[in-house]
Protein backbone atom coordinates (compact mmCIF):
# COMPACT_ATOMS: atom_id res chain seq x y z
CA UNK A 1 0.00 0.00 0.00
CA UNK A 2 1.14 3.55 -0.69
CA UNK A 3 0.10 6.77 0.93
CA UNK A 4 0.14 10.04 -0.96
CA UNK A 5 -0.64 13.20 1.00
CA UNK A 6 -1.59 16.24 -1.07
CA UNK A 7 -2.86 19.02 1.15
CA UNK A 8 -5.81 17.54 3.04
CA UNK A 9 -6.28 14.69 0.54
CA UNK A 10 -4.96 11.27 1.52
CA UNK A 11 -5.17 8.24 -0.75
CA UNK A 12 -4.55 4.67 0.34
CA UNK A 13 -4.22 2.55 -2.77
CA UNK A 14 -1.89 0.04 -4.36
CA UNK A 15 0.74 1.81 -6.43
CA UNK A 16 0.07 -0.61 -9.27
CA UNK A 17 -3.65 0.19 -9.43
CA UNK A 18 -4.98 2.14 -12.39
CA UNK A 19 -7.03 4.21 -9.93
CA UNK A 20 -3.85 5.30 -8.17
CA UNK A 21 -2.48 6.76 -11.42
CA UNK A 22 -5.75 8.61 -12.01
CA UNK A 23 -5.63 9.91 -8.44
CA UNK A 24 -2.09 11.24 -8.97
CA UNK A 25 -3.18 13.07 -12.13
CA UNK A 26 -6.21 14.60 -10.46
CA UNK A 27 -4.00 16.06 -7.73
CA UNK A 28 -1.17 17.28 -9.93
CA UNK A 29 -1.12 21.10 -10.31
CA UNK A 30 0.54 20.97 -13.74
CA UNK A 31 -1.58 18.24 -15.32
CA UNK A 32 -3.70 20.89 -17.07
CA UNK A 33 -0.77 21.75 -19.41
CA UNK A 34 -1.57 18.60 -21.37
CA UNK A 35 -4.62 20.31 -22.87
CA UNK A 36 -2.27 22.68 -24.73
CA UNK A 37 -0.97 19.83 -26.91
CA UNK A 38 -2.30 17.60 -29.67
CA UNK A 39 -2.06 13.97 -28.57
CA UNK A 40 -1.93 11.48 -31.48
CA UNK A 41 -4.91 9.13 -31.67
CA UNK A 42 -4.77 5.33 -31.82
CA UNK A 43 -5.85 5.45 -35.47
CA UNK A 44 -2.66 7.31 -36.43
CA UNK A 45 -0.36 5.09 -34.39
CA UNK A 46 -1.37 1.45 -34.66
CA UNK A 47 -0.50 -0.64 -37.71
CA UNK A 48 -3.22 -3.24 -37.21
CA UNK A 49 -6.11 -0.79 -36.89
CA UNK A 50 -8.59 -3.09 -38.64
CA UNK A 51 -8.82 -5.17 -35.46
CA UNK A 52 -9.89 -2.22 -33.30
CA UNK A 53 -13.32 -0.63 -33.00
CA UNK A 54 -13.96 3.01 -33.87
CA UNK A 55 -14.18 4.06 -30.22
CA UNK A 56 -10.71 2.70 -29.48
CA UNK A 57 -9.26 4.20 -32.66
CA UNK A 58 -10.44 7.64 -31.54
CA UNK A 59 -8.74 7.39 -28.14
CA UNK A 60 -5.55 9.26 -27.35
CA UNK A 61 -2.40 7.18 -27.68
CA UNK A 62 0.25 6.90 -24.99
CA UNK A 63 3.07 9.04 -26.39
CA UNK A 64 6.35 8.64 -24.47
CA UNK A 65 8.71 9.68 -27.26
CA UNK A 66 9.31 13.37 -26.57
CA UNK A 67 13.04 12.63 -26.37
CA UNK A 68 12.88 12.03 -30.12
CA UNK A 69 10.14 14.43 -31.28
CA UNK A 70 8.00 16.58 -29.03
CA UNK A 71 4.27 16.86 -29.54
CA UNK A 72 2.65 19.76 -31.36
CA UNK A 73 1.23 22.58 -29.26
CA UNK A 74 -2.32 23.42 -30.28
CA UNK A 75 -1.31 27.05 -30.76
CA UNK A 76 1.28 26.19 -33.43
CA UNK A 77 -1.15 25.84 -36.31
CA UNK A 78 -2.90 29.13 -35.50
CA UNK A 79 0.35 31.10 -35.36
CA UNK A 80 1.68 29.55 -38.56
CA UNK A 81 -1.57 30.32 -40.36
CA UNK A 82 -1.26 33.92 -39.18
CA UNK A 83 2.22 34.13 -40.75
CA UNK A 84 0.96 32.66 -44.01
CA UNK A 85 -1.87 35.17 -43.95
CA UNK A 86 0.53 38.08 -43.42
CA UNK A 87 2.74 36.82 -46.23
CA UNK A 88 -0.23 36.51 -48.54
CA UNK A 89 -1.67 39.93 -47.74
CA UNK A 90 1.51 41.96 -47.18
CA UNK A 91 4.32 40.32 -49.10
CA UNK A 92 7.71 41.81 -48.30
CA UNK A 93 6.12 44.44 -46.04
CA UNK A 94 5.69 41.72 -43.40
CA UNK A 95 9.32 42.22 -42.52
CA UNK A 96 8.49 45.56 -40.90
CA UNK A 97 4.68 45.94 -40.83
CA UNK A 98 3.02 42.98 -39.15
CA UNK A 99 -0.58 43.01 -37.97
CA UNK A 100 0.23 40.62 -35.10
CA UNK A 101 3.25 42.65 -33.98
CA UNK A 102 5.77 39.99 -35.02
CA UNK A 103 7.75 41.73 -37.79
CA UNK A 104 9.91 39.20 -39.59
CA UNK A 105 13.03 41.32 -39.41
CA UNK A 106 13.15 40.68 -35.65
CA UNK A 107 11.03 37.53 -35.39
CA UNK A 108 13.59 35.75 -33.23
CA UNK A 109 13.31 38.47 -30.58
CA UNK A 110 9.96 36.91 -29.65
CA UNK A 111 11.58 33.70 -28.39
CA UNK A 112 14.79 34.88 -26.73
CA UNK A 113 13.36 35.97 -23.32
CA UNK A 114 11.68 32.63 -22.55
CA UNK A 115 14.45 30.57 -24.12
CA UNK A 116 17.02 32.38 -21.97
CA UNK A 117 15.10 31.38 -18.85
CA UNK A 118 14.97 27.76 -19.95
CA UNK A 119 18.75 27.52 -20.41
CA UNK A 120 19.68 29.78 -17.50
CA UNK A 121 21.31 32.55 -19.49
CA UNK A 122 21.24 36.29 -20.05
CA UNK A 123 19.30 37.31 -23.15
CA UNK A 124 22.32 38.65 -25.08
CA UNK A 125 23.96 35.23 -24.68
CA UNK A 126 21.24 33.30 -26.57
CA UNK A 127 20.41 33.01 -30.27
CA UNK A 128 18.30 30.82 -32.53
CA UNK A 129 19.77 29.85 -35.89
CA UNK A 130 20.56 26.97 -38.24
CA UNK A 131 20.47 23.42 -36.88
CA UNK A 132 22.41 21.72 -34.11
CA UNK A 133 25.36 20.26 -36.01
CA UNK A 134 25.70 23.36 -38.17
CA UNK A 135 25.88 25.44 -35.00
CA UNK A 136 28.49 23.11 -33.50
CA UNK A 137 30.63 23.69 -36.58
CA UNK A 138 30.21 27.46 -36.53
CA UNK A 139 31.01 27.73 -32.84
CA UNK A 140 33.99 25.39 -33.13
CA UNK A 141 35.36 27.82 -35.70
CA UNK A 142 35.59 30.29 -32.82
CA UNK A 143 36.23 28.01 -29.85
CA UNK A 144 38.41 25.23 -31.23
CA UNK A 145 41.72 27.01 -31.82
CA UNK A 146 44.33 24.25 -31.66
CA UNK A 147 48.05 24.68 -31.18
CA UNK A 148 50.92 22.25 -31.64
CA UNK A 149 50.85 21.26 -27.97
CA UNK A 150 47.14 21.72 -27.22
CA UNK A 151 44.99 20.34 -30.03
CA UNK A 152 43.00 17.44 -28.61
CA UNK A 153 39.23 17.30 -28.10
CA UNK A 154 37.79 15.38 -25.16
CA UNK A 155 34.35 13.80 -25.62
CA UNK A 156 32.23 11.04 -24.11
CA UNK A 157 32.87 7.67 -25.71
CA UNK A 158 29.20 7.19 -26.67
CA UNK A 159 28.67 10.66 -28.09
CA UNK A 160 25.91 11.01 -30.68
CA UNK A 161 27.39 10.13 -34.11
CA UNK A 162 26.78 13.60 -35.58
CA UNK A 163 28.88 15.16 -32.80
CA UNK A 164 31.70 12.73 -33.52
CA UNK A 165 31.55 13.44 -37.25
CA UNK A 166 31.64 17.19 -36.61
CA UNK A 167 34.60 16.88 -34.26
CA UNK A 168 36.55 14.55 -36.54
CA UNK A 169 36.01 16.81 -39.56
CA UNK A 170 37.11 19.89 -37.58
CA UNK A 171 40.29 18.08 -36.61
CA UNK A 172 40.97 17.16 -40.24
CA UNK A 173 40.32 20.75 -41.30
CA UNK A 174 43.05 21.86 -38.90
CA UNK A 175 45.51 19.21 -40.07
CA UNK A 176 44.97 16.64 -37.32
CA UNK A 177 43.16 13.30 -37.30
CA UNK A 178 41.03 11.13 -35.03
CA UNK A 179 44.03 10.33 -32.84
CA UNK A 180 43.43 13.78 -31.37
CA UNK A 181 40.06 12.65 -30.00
CA UNK A 182 40.09 11.54 -26.35
CA UNK A 183 37.03 9.41 -25.59
CA UNK A 184 35.91 8.96 -21.99
CA UNK A 185 34.06 5.67 -21.63
CA UNK A 186 32.33 3.96 -18.70
CA UNK A 187 34.28 1.52 -16.56
CA UNK A 188 34.15 -2.01 -17.96
CA UNK A 189 30.79 -3.57 -17.11
CA UNK A 190 29.12 -0.22 -16.46
CA UNK A 191 26.54 1.53 -18.66
CA UNK A 192 27.11 5.11 -17.53
CA UNK A 193 30.05 7.36 -16.85
CA UNK A 194 30.87 8.26 -13.26
CA UNK A 195 31.74 11.82 -12.38
CA UNK A 196 35.07 10.54 -11.11
CA UNK A 197 35.87 8.98 -14.50
CA UNK A 198 35.16 12.26 -16.30
CA UNK A 199 37.12 14.45 -13.92
CA UNK A 200 40.04 12.02 -13.88
CA UNK A 201 40.25 12.11 -17.68
CA UNK A 202 40.27 15.92 -17.63
CA UNK A 203 43.00 15.95 -15.00
CA UNK A 204 45.17 13.45 -16.90
CA UNK A 205 44.76 14.87 -20.42
CA UNK A 206 43.76 18.48 -19.79
CA UNK A 207 47.12 20.07 -20.63
CA UNK A 208 46.86 18.82 -24.24
CA UNK A 209 43.12 19.41 -24.64
CA UNK A 210 41.95 22.48 -26.56
CA UNK A 211 38.25 21.70 -26.25
CA UNK A 212 35.99 19.61 -24.04
CA UNK A 213 32.72 18.94 -25.86
CA UNK A 214 30.22 16.90 -23.88
CA UNK A 215 26.52 16.18 -23.96
CA UNK A 216 24.32 17.70 -21.29
CA UNK A 217 22.13 14.58 -21.22
CA UNK A 218 23.39 11.39 -22.86
CA UNK A 219 21.04 10.40 -25.68
CA UNK A 220 21.31 6.62 -25.17
CA UNK A 221 21.25 6.24 -21.38
CA UNK A 222 19.53 9.47 -20.34
CA UNK A 223 22.38 10.32 -17.94
CA UNK A 224 22.53 14.00 -16.94
CA UNK A 225 26.22 14.81 -16.82
CA UNK A 226 27.67 17.00 -14.02
CA UNK A 227 28.05 20.04 -16.25
CA UNK A 228 29.13 22.52 -13.60
CA UNK A 229 31.93 20.25 -12.37
CA UNK A 230 33.06 19.48 -15.93
CA UNK A 231 33.35 23.21 -16.65
CA UNK A 232 35.27 23.88 -13.45
CA UNK A 233 37.69 21.01 -14.07
CA UNK A 234 38.16 21.96 -17.72
CA UNK A 235 38.81 25.63 -17.00
CA UNK A 236 41.29 24.70 -14.27
CA UNK A 237 43.32 22.96 -16.98
CA UNK A 238 42.95 25.83 -19.47
CA UNK A 239 40.40 24.13 -21.72
CA UNK A 240 37.40 25.62 -23.50
CA UNK A 241 34.23 23.75 -22.47
CA UNK A 242 31.14 23.42 -24.69
CA UNK A 243 28.02 21.26 -24.63
CA UNK A 244 25.54 19.61 -26.98
CA UNK A 245 22.22 20.13 -25.16
CA UNK A 246 19.94 18.28 -27.61
CA UNK A 247 18.54 16.05 -24.85
CA UNK A 248 18.94 18.56 -22.03
CA UNK A 249 17.21 21.77 -23.13
CA UNK A 250 13.63 21.83 -21.87
CA UNK A 251 14.30 18.59 -19.99
CA UNK A 252 16.55 19.51 -17.05
CA UNK A 253 17.31 22.71 -15.19
CA UNK A 254 20.28 24.49 -16.74
CA UNK A 255 22.31 27.44 -15.50
CA UNK A 256 24.63 28.02 -18.44
CA UNK A 257 25.68 31.53 -17.39
CA UNK A 258 26.28 30.75 -13.72
CA UNK A 259 28.09 27.51 -14.55
CA UNK A 260 30.44 29.55 -16.76
CA UNK A 261 29.87 27.34 -19.84
CA UNK A 262 31.81 28.75 -22.79
CA UNK A 263 29.29 27.76 -25.47
CA UNK A 264 26.43 25.36 -26.08
CA UNK A 265 24.13 24.27 -28.91
CA UNK A 266 20.78 22.51 -29.04
CA UNK A 267 17.93 21.47 -31.28
CA UNK A 268 14.33 22.53 -30.68
CA UNK A 269 12.31 19.56 -31.91
CA UNK A 270 12.60 17.33 -28.84
CA UNK A 271 11.62 18.82 -25.50
CA UNK A 272 11.03 22.28 -27.01
CA UNK A 273 8.25 20.87 -29.23
CA UNK A 274 8.98 22.98 -32.31
CA UNK A 275 8.42 20.40 -35.03
CA UNK A 276 10.60 18.09 -37.15
CA UNK A 277 13.80 19.76 -38.35
CA UNK A 278 13.09 22.86 -36.24
CA UNK A 279 15.53 25.73 -35.89
CA UNK A 280 18.47 25.22 -33.54
CA UNK A 281 19.71 27.39 -30.71
CA UNK A 282 23.02 28.43 -29.24
CA UNK A 283 24.58 30.05 -26.18
CA UNK A 284 27.80 32.02 -25.93
CA UNK A 285 28.91 33.21 -22.51
CA UNK A 286 29.02 36.98 -22.12
CA UNK A 287 32.73 36.87 -21.24
CA UNK A 288 33.37 36.03 -24.92
CA UNK A 289 30.94 38.46 -26.51
CA UNK A 290 33.26 41.46 -26.62
CA UNK A 291 36.23 39.44 -27.83
CA UNK A 292 36.26 40.17 -31.55
CA UNK A 293 39.73 38.67 -32.02
CA UNK A 294 38.40 35.09 -32.00
CA UNK A 295 37.97 33.69 -35.51
CA UNK A 296 34.40 33.38 -36.74
CA UNK A 297 32.44 32.91 -39.93
CA UNK A 298 30.37 36.04 -40.49
CA UNK A 299 27.15 36.81 -42.32
CA UNK A 300 24.77 39.70 -42.89
CA UNK A 301 22.52 38.84 -39.95
CA UNK A 302 25.50 38.95 -37.59
CA UNK A 303 26.23 42.60 -38.18
CA UNK A 304 24.66 45.27 -36.00
CA UNK A 305 20.91 45.54 -36.68
CA UNK A 306 21.05 49.35 -36.48
CA UNK A 307 23.52 49.52 -39.39
CA UNK A 308 22.60 46.34 -41.29
CA UNK A 309 20.60 48.03 -44.02
CA UNK A 310 23.31 50.61 -44.75
CA UNK A 311 24.80 47.73 -46.79
CA UNK A 312 28.36 48.43 -45.71
CA UNK A 313 31.11 45.91 -46.42
CA UNK A 314 32.52 46.57 -42.95
CA UNK A 315 31.32 43.89 -40.55
CA UNK A 316 29.97 45.57 -37.42
CA UNK A 317 29.25 42.84 -34.85
CA UNK A 318 27.35 43.68 -31.65
CA UNK A 319 28.71 42.51 -28.29
CA UNK A 320 26.07 39.78 -28.19
CA UNK A 321 25.55 36.23 -29.39
CA UNK A 322 23.64 37.83 -32.29
CA UNK A 323 27.03 38.43 -33.89
CA UNK A 324 27.34 34.68 -34.56
CA UNK A 325 24.23 34.63 -36.76
CA UNK A 326 24.68 34.36 -40.51
CA UNK A 327 21.30 34.66 -42.20
CA UNK A 328 17.79 35.68 -41.24
CA UNK A 329 16.00 32.77 -39.55
CA UNK A 330 13.06 30.91 -41.04
CA UNK A 331 9.96 32.74 -39.85
CA UNK A 332 7.83 29.61 -39.78
CA UNK A 333 10.34 27.63 -37.72
CA UNK A 334 10.80 30.44 -35.21
CA UNK A 335 7.02 30.85 -34.99
CA UNK A 336 6.60 27.14 -34.19
CA UNK A 337 9.16 27.54 -31.41
CA UNK A 338 7.33 30.64 -30.20
CA UNK A 339 4.09 28.69 -29.83
CA UNK A 340 5.78 26.07 -27.64
CA UNK A 341 7.52 28.65 -25.48
CA UNK A 342 4.14 30.21 -24.74
CA UNK A 343 3.27 26.95 -22.98
CA UNK A 344 6.58 26.99 -21.11
CA UNK A 345 5.80 30.54 -19.96
CA UNK A 346 2.83 29.21 -17.95
CA UNK A 347 5.21 27.48 -15.57
CA UNK A 348 8.97 27.34 -14.88
CA UNK A 349 11.77 24.86 -15.40
CA UNK A 350 11.92 24.42 -11.63
CA UNK A 351 8.26 23.38 -11.48
CA UNK A 352 8.59 21.19 -14.58
CA UNK A 353 11.65 19.49 -13.11
CA UNK A 354 9.76 18.67 -9.93
CA UNK A 355 6.89 17.19 -11.95
CA UNK A 356 9.41 15.29 -14.06
CA UNK A 357 10.85 13.72 -10.91
CA UNK A 358 7.39 12.57 -9.84
CA UNK A 359 6.50 11.13 -13.24
CA UNK A 360 9.84 9.45 -13.88
CA UNK A 361 10.07 8.17 -10.30
CA UNK A 362 6.62 6.61 -10.63
CA UNK A 363 7.62 5.05 -13.96
CA UNK A 364 10.83 3.69 -12.46
CA UNK A 365 8.92 2.16 -9.54
CA UNK A 366 6.37 0.39 -11.75
CA UNK A 367 9.08 -0.84 -14.12
CA UNK A 368 11.18 -2.18 -11.26
CA UNK A 369 8.19 -4.16 -9.99
CA UNK A 370 7.52 -5.47 -13.50
CA UNK A 371 11.15 -6.55 -14.01
CA UNK A 372 11.01 -8.47 -10.76
CA UNK A 373 7.79 -10.24 -11.81
CA UNK A 374 9.30 -11.23 -15.15
CA UNK A 375 12.41 -12.65 -13.51
CA UNK A 376 10.30 -14.65 -11.09
CA UNK A 377 8.40 -16.14 -14.03
CA UNK A 378 11.68 -16.93 -15.82
CA UNK A 379 10.76 -14.60 -18.70
CA UNK A 380 12.88 -12.12 -20.64
CA UNK A 381 13.36 -9.09 -18.44
CA UNK A 382 15.24 -5.79 -18.49
CA UNK A 383 17.31 -3.45 -16.37
CA UNK A 384 17.06 0.34 -16.14
CA UNK A 385 20.46 1.72 -17.14
CA UNK A 386 19.56 5.37 -16.51
CA UNK A 387 20.98 6.71 -13.22
CA UNK A 388 18.75 7.71 -10.33
CA UNK A 389 17.12 11.03 -9.48
CA UNK A 390 19.48 13.99 -9.71
CA UNK A 391 21.52 12.37 -12.49
CA UNK A 392 18.81 12.20 -15.15
CA UNK A 393 16.00 14.11 -16.80
CA UNK A 394 12.73 12.47 -17.75
CA UNK A 395 14.19 9.68 -19.91
CA UNK A 396 14.52 6.09 -18.72
CA UNK A 397 16.49 3.64 -20.87
CA UNK A 398 15.61 -0.02 -20.52
CA UNK A 399 18.20 -2.62 -21.53
CA UNK A 400 16.58 -5.92 -22.50
CA UNK A 401 18.44 -9.09 -21.67
CA UNK A 402 16.88 -11.59 -24.14
CA UNK A 403 18.41 -14.47 -22.18
CA UNK A 404 15.46 -16.86 -22.41
CA UNK A 405 14.85 -16.61 -26.14
CA UNK A 406 16.08 -14.47 -29.07
CA UNK A 407 14.35 -11.15 -29.47
CA UNK A 408 14.83 -7.54 -30.45
CA UNK A 409 13.69 -4.18 -29.18
CA UNK A 410 12.12 -3.37 -32.56
CA UNK A 411 9.70 -6.26 -32.04
CA UNK A 412 8.82 -4.90 -28.61
CA UNK A 413 8.38 -1.40 -30.02
CA UNK A 414 6.09 -2.60 -32.82
CA UNK A 415 3.93 -4.61 -30.45
CA UNK A 416 3.59 -1.63 -28.13
CA UNK A 417 2.63 0.58 -31.06
CA UNK A 418 -0.22 -1.78 -31.86
CA UNK A 419 -1.41 -1.19 -28.30
CA UNK A 420 -1.36 2.56 -29.00
CA UNK A 421 1.91 3.15 -27.13
CA UNK A 422 4.76 5.10 -28.74
CA UNK A 423 8.28 4.68 -27.40
CA UNK A 424 11.72 4.79 -29.00
CA UNK A 425 14.12 1.90 -29.53
CA UNK A 426 17.85 1.82 -30.10
CA UNK A 427 19.10 -1.49 -31.43
CA UNK A 428 20.23 -3.92 -30.32
CA UNK A 429 18.92 -3.84 -26.76
CA UNK A 430 17.60 -0.49 -25.50
CA UNK A 431 14.13 1.04 -25.34
CA UNK A 432 13.92 4.73 -24.38
CA UNK A 433 10.88 6.03 -22.53
CA UNK A 434 10.36 9.73 -21.75
CA UNK A 435 7.45 10.93 -19.62
CA UNK A 436 7.54 14.61 -20.61
CA UNK A 437 6.20 16.83 -17.80
CA UNK A 438 4.48 19.28 -20.16
CA UNK A 439 2.03 16.74 -21.55
CA UNK A 440 2.43 13.22 -20.18
CA UNK A 441 0.34 11.88 -17.31
CA UNK A 442 0.65 9.28 -14.58
CA UNK A 443 -2.05 7.36 -16.40
CA UNK A 444 0.13 7.34 -19.54
CA UNK A 445 2.85 5.67 -17.49
CA UNK A 446 0.48 3.12 -15.98
CA UNK A 447 -0.83 2.21 -19.45
CA UNK A 448 2.71 1.88 -20.82
CA UNK A 449 3.90 -0.44 -18.06
CA UNK A 450 0.73 -2.50 -18.32
CA UNK A 451 1.18 -2.69 -22.10
CA UNK A 452 4.84 -3.69 -21.73
CA UNK A 453 3.79 -6.47 -19.37
CA UNK A 454 1.31 -7.75 -21.95
CA UNK A 455 3.96 -7.74 -24.66
CA UNK A 456 6.62 -9.49 -22.57
CA UNK A 457 4.26 -12.13 -21.16
CA UNK A 458 2.42 -12.68 -24.46
CA UNK A 459 -0.96 -11.95 -22.89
Amino acid sequence: MASLILGSCVAEKSIEDHEFAIFLDSNDPLSNLRKDFLIPKFANIVEESSELNSETLNQESVYLCGNSLGLQPKLTKDLLLEELDVWGKSGVNGHFLHEHNRPWVSVDANVIPELSKIVGAKEPEVIVMNSLTANLHFLMVSFYTPTKNRHKILIEGKAFPSDYYAIESQLKFHGFDSSSIIEVSPTLGKDVLSKADILKAIEIHGDEVALILFSGVQYYTGQFFPMKEIVEAGHAKGCIVGFDLAHAVGNVELQLHDWNVDFACWCSYKYLNSGPGAIGGAFVHEKHLSNFTRPRFAGWWGTNSSTRFQMSHKFDPPAAADAFRLSNPCVFSVTALHSSLKVFSKTSMSELTERSKRLTGYCELLLTKLASKLSEKNLNSFTIVTPGEGERGCQLSLKFLFEKKPGSVSIISNKLRNLGIVIDEREPEVVRVSPVPLYNSFEDIWKFVRGLEKVLTNE
